[in-house]
């Protein structure tokens, strides 16, 4: 396939971006500075409109940008269920979850696990996820990369550096208030930039929204009964639904770069508006971005063809470089790059505060906070170089074979870890040994129902792996009693006790 040339205004606009990316992160320099606590929570001193702004941000990555879009060009809206889904968990959320976090005051979600179950099972948490996220760093660089360079002459490890690279640093520079405030205005480019698609494209197309509509409605392209039929499991809206309530628990409950922010609000009320704020944004999004591929639907099918042999993955920047008029392009590729970036600097920064806080000062002590701060932009150096250096060995062997197994293994971790969140929140009686082995079933059970035939549905598979990780972490424990811990204030039955909670996490004593 014939490639299309970029043009000096389109690199104009994507410089421009970067440039007040890396402004971003240098202005909040000094500040970040002060001590680990504002180096990775904010000192608790953001705005709940600008939290709220960074978890969409965080949750929602490039590939899912570019995807969203290609799902709803090649099928339908089914997977909206998925949106729906996030706002359907907030009151979970806000009720049983997040005061467990606000009331340890944890820099890190897996110092709950430790107050409830001990040490063991907190490091185990945390370092599941640095793992699962060292390489999402690498796939959120490579894919997007990949998709871009696809259908433009831009130069692969050009893109994938200035993407990289150029996040490492205002990671590195603005500490959690830079990356906070730099996913905001990359949240407004996303919606922007979504938004402005469909309006150039319904613009291109004879009769305009009537046709993208009448097409929608006469080829099912949006929701039909089919959809709710679930003998087909992959596009049945129950089955997507629920299988996204337990990924998304899995996102709000039991992945630091979320978690992070219930700490980044002084109060309890700010947080729970930080989570309607997007829910919110999860909802005016959907129809964005589903919105784009019906419409590039109708585009294909009245104004223009997609070339023979022309892979969809590609269909969003191939339709940007394309159609869009110079620099407008531009700014729409750096949406592209915005939403790769929002999802690299959360990566980075709570890599840093899991290594920081689960591992350095949890075993080997704190030091001087200048001290820490220094060691925690050294771990955001060497995590960000680590996936950059995967995502630049993945471009250039041209084979993502062993990317494809490292994603099978690391990605059905997740859903089981959100779990055994859940049974000590949910239960009184599990113990240590009960969750290690409820959370190696729950990886198990993930692992066999993912490859039996290739045919289940992945969020069949995440509805399974939650209940097995929780209802045998559970069994085990009853059948094998552990050690009893004092877990009072630490579930739901005692949820209002005012206990000592910071006392139930022991760092080492300061240097």
């Amino acid at each position: 396939m014939q490639q299309v040339g970029f043009g000096a205004w389109n690199w104009v606009a994507v410089i421009a971006y970067l440039v007040v990316m890396l402004l971003i992160g240098a202005y909040f320099t000094k500040r970040a500075s002060q001590n680990t606590d504002s180096f990775f929570t904010a000192s608790g001193r953001l705005p709940s409109w600008a939290v709220g702004f960074s978890i969409y941000a965080t949750t929602l990555s490039a590939i899912t940008f570019m995807s969203t879009p290609e799902k709803a060009f090649l099928t339908d809206w089914s997977y909206i269920a998925g949106n729906i889904a996030i706002v359907a968990i907030i009151p979970l959320l806000i009720y049983f979850y997040v005061p467990f976090f606000k009331k340890l005051k944890v820099t890190s979600a897996y110092e709950y696990l430790e107050a409830r179950f001990g040490p063991s099972v907190r490091v185990i948490g945390s370092l599941l996820f640095v793992f699962f996220h060292l390489g999402r760093v690498a796939i959120v660089i490579y894919l997007p990369t990949l998709a871009i360079t696809a259908v433009s002459d831009m130069n692969p490890y050009v893109v994938a550096s200035l993407v990289g690279i150029l996040c490492i640093l205002y990671t590195f520079l603005g500490g959690f208030e830079g990356v906070v405030w730099s996913d905001f205005i990359q949240g407004v480019i996303l919606l922007g930039g979504a938004a402005a698609i469909i309006i150039l494209g319904v613009v291109h197309i004879q009769g305009g929204m009537g046709t993208v509509v009448s097409d929608a409605l006469e080829h099912k392209k949006v929701i039909s009964v089919d959809n709710w039929k679930l003998n087909t499991a992959a596009a049945a809206i129950p089955i997507i639904f629920l299988g996204n309530i337990f990924n998304n628990l899995h996102q709000y409950t039991a992945s630091q770069d979320v978690v992070q922010r219930y700490q980044a609000s002084e109060s309890m009320k700010e947080t729970k508006n930080s989570l309607w704020m997007n829910g919110a944004l999860a909802l005016i999004s959907a129809p964005l971005f589903y919105g784009m591929g019906t419409m590039l639907y109708s585009f294909y099918n009245h104004e223009s063809s997609l070339p023979e042999g022309f892979n969809t993955s590609s269909i969003v920047p191939y339709f940007i470089l394309t159609e869009m008029p110079p620099f407008i392009a531009g700014l729409l590729i750096a949406a592209i790059f915005a939403a790769a970036q929002s999802t690299i600097s959360s990566s980075l920064n709570s890599i840093s505060a899991c290594l920081s806080v689960d591992i350095k000062h949890r075993f080997f002590g704190k030091g001087a906070e200048k001290d820490e701060v220094r060691t925690a932009r050294w771990m955001i150096i060497i995590s960000g170089l680590f996936g950059f250096g995967m995502s630049i060995y993945l471009i250039a062997s041209d084979s993502n074979d062993l990317w494809d197994l490292f994603l099978l293994i690391t990605g059905l971790v997740g859903v089981p870890l959100a779990g055994v969140f859940a049974v000590g929140i949910f239960t009184r009686r599990t113990n240590t040994f009960g969750v290690i082995a409820g959370l190696i079933l729950g990886i198990i059970f993930a692992y066999i129902f993912n490859g039996m035939g290739g045919g289940n549905s992945p969020f069949f598979v995440s509805i399974i792996s939650f209940g097995v990780a929780f209802i045998c972490s559970y069994i085990i424990s009853i059948i094998i009693p552990g050690e009893q811990k004092d877990i009072k204030g630490l579930t739901i039955f005692d949820i209002k006790e005012n206990t000592n909670y910071i006392a139930k996490v022991h760092d080492k004593k300061e240097k």
